[in-house]
């Protein structure tokens, strides 16, 4: 049984349609992401995925994703720490900047005890504090898509439980054509339960996610419009 303690709808609501977080300079100075996506936002925006691999984290090594996104009078970039193994998340870092108001926000999660809990600071001050526990690990939204591409062996019906924290059920429906600014692509069609969400990832070795769409009263969609792969040397 999951239970909720008094986490507002608009945050969760602005977490699973537009996640993003703080980047610090020191860090990524020097680093260059193996893997870079950016993706059309409609009705309007942009946003970019970079994957930097493995970094140290607390003495061990974890993946680092960062995920920004822009729209009009809205900016929120998002540094997900989570573990290599099943893409289950650990730390996120974000910070939101809706037209003069800045907020930075810390998740923290803790999949062996299937609970996470969720800090929100204003100006350097704690103002907010909501915890949530369920009955398997919390996934992180954004990293829904990306952690799809680790499946083997996909089969049409093939489905996924989830907690964002609510509980979804991630069905692959189908592989069909699907076209983007980065071009026409064939892809697994995923598609939830409840009807939140639906991805489509190509159906080839690289199983980009080039294609995402929320639905219900937040209603948006991502398309690739590019994506970068750093070149070995």
């Amino acid at each position: 049984m999951l239970i909720k303690i008094s986490m507002p709808k608009a945050v969760i609501a602005l977490s699973i349609i537009l996640a993003g977080v703080f980047l610090n300079g020191r860090l990524f100075a020097s680093e260059v992401a193996q893997e870079t996506i950016i993706y059309n936002i409609s009705p309007v925006g942009q946003s970019e995925y970079q994957d930097f691999g493995l970094v140290d984290y607390g003495g061990r090594k974890v993946n680092l994703v960062v995920f920004k996104t822009q729209a009009v009078g809205f900016k929120d970039t998002e540094k997900i720490y989570s573990s290599p193994d099943d893409y289950l998340p650990l730390r996120v870092e974000r910070d939101v900047s809706m037209w003069l108001h800045q907020e930075y926000i810390t998740e923290e999660y803790f999949p062996l005890e299937n609970r996470m809990s969720i800090t929100k600071f204003e100006g350097g001050r704690k103002t907010e504090e909501h915890f949530y526990k369920a009955d398997r690990p919390i996934n992180n939204a954004i990293l829904i898509p990306f952690s799809l591409r680790k499946i083997p062996d996909l089969k049409i019906g093939w489905t996924y439980d989830i907690r964002l924290p609510a509980e979804f059920k991630v069905k692959l429906a189908g592989i069909e054509d699907v076209t983007v600014p980065a071009g026409k692509f064939k892809a697994y069609h995923f598609t939830s339960t409840p009807p939140k969400f639906e991805i489509w990832i190509s159906y080839d070795r690289l199983k980009i996610p080039v294609k995402i769409k929320g639905l219900g009263a937040f209603s948006y969609t991502m398309a690739m419009k590019k994506h970068i792969l750093k070149k070995e040397r």
